[in-house]
């Protein structure tokens, strides 16, 4: 279908490929479902529904290309649009999430050029910003009836995927320097713990690296416009984004942050409420054996 001078598609959706990916999407997205539920690790629920958001969007996509070249239904072309496009989004809000965890887990918070309690409120809130504004850009494309209008939500969503990169890059950089300041001078809890806090830090690396990489993609893409080479190949879309966010999800299957809430406690402080609870529990004891001894008398 042609919405006003707006091609839906500029070649024919494969349906092969779609079918491959909804399926690579669901079985990792199940595996998701089943690690997060089994470690109880609830902040992954945004990660799991971006998961979700990749399948869903693949199945538009195969929807679509099971119609005639030129006649796609815009119902499957908006939900793989939005779908595909906001998914990075749900990632990111988990991956930020995982960088507080791992310095509670090191005590490692003087290590941190942001505080934990504020670093997953700011990149958080950074990633929110995003995806407003790409859902945003995404609606105005979804109804554009002029090039004008497809061209006002190409801006907008270029935007979205702009702050969204900006964030990225800011908390690699959190990350890194804290990785530095922790090899460099490590805690003695980061020494303690049987957790390999090291090989979480790599996988956030490289998951970050697969998120900007795609967002640098998009952001060429819709700058290039409709009649840009990656707009007029489908298999850019399978190689930066739909391989580069199946790996993201298979790395956090392979190595799924499962810290316990008694690995994020500070020891110390779980040894002082100890201490204070025998304390209480002597006194009783003790207020006890004075009435029965009173008794006795």
């Amino acid at each position: 279908m042609v919405v006003g001078e707006y091609l839906l598609y500029h070649y024919e959706p494969s349906f092969i490929a779609a079918v491959i990916f909804i399926a690579l999407f669901g079985i990792t997205s199940a595996l998701h479902f089943i690690q997060l539920v089994r470690n109880r690790t609830w902040y992954f629920i945004p990660f799991l529904i971006g998961g979700l958001f990749e399948c869903l969007g693949y199945v538009g996509r195969a929807m679509n290309s099971k119609q005639k070249q030129g006649e796609w239904t815009t119902g499957p072309y908006i939900m793989q649009s939005l779908l595909l496009l906001l998914a990075p989004a749900l990632f990111a809000a988990s991956i930020y999430m995982v960088l507080g965890r791992i310095i509670r887990l090191t005590g490692g918070n003087e290590h941190s050029v942001v505080r934990v309690n504020w670093l997953t409120k700011i990149f958080v809130a950074g990633d929110v910003i995003s995806f407003l504004a790409q859902s945003g850009g995404g609606g105005i494309l979804a109804q554009a009836k002029k090039q004008s209008q497809v061209n006002m939500g190409q801006y907008v969503i270029t935007g979205g995927l702009c702050i969204q990169l900006l964030f990225f890059g800011l908390f690699i950089v959190v990350a890194a320097i804290f990785h530095w300041r922790m090899y460099t001078n490590p805690t003695q809890r980061a020494l303690g713990t049987h957790i390999n806090w090291e090989r979480h830090l790599f996988v956030l690396y490289i998951a970050s690296l697969f998120i900007m990489v795609r967002s640098v993609f998009r952001v060429i893409e819709y700058v290039m416009g409709q009649d840009g080479p990656l707009l007029s190949n489908e298999v850019y879309l399978y190689v930066f984004d739909a391989a580069l966010m199946f790996l993201t999800m298979l790395l956090f299957n392979v190595q799924h942050p499962n810290f316990s809430k008694a690995d994020l406690e500070d020891r110390s402080s779980v040894r002082r409420h100890r201490r204070r609870r025998s304390h209480r529990s002597g006194d009783v004891e003790a207020g006890v054996e004075y009435v029965m001894t009173s008794r006795n008398k």
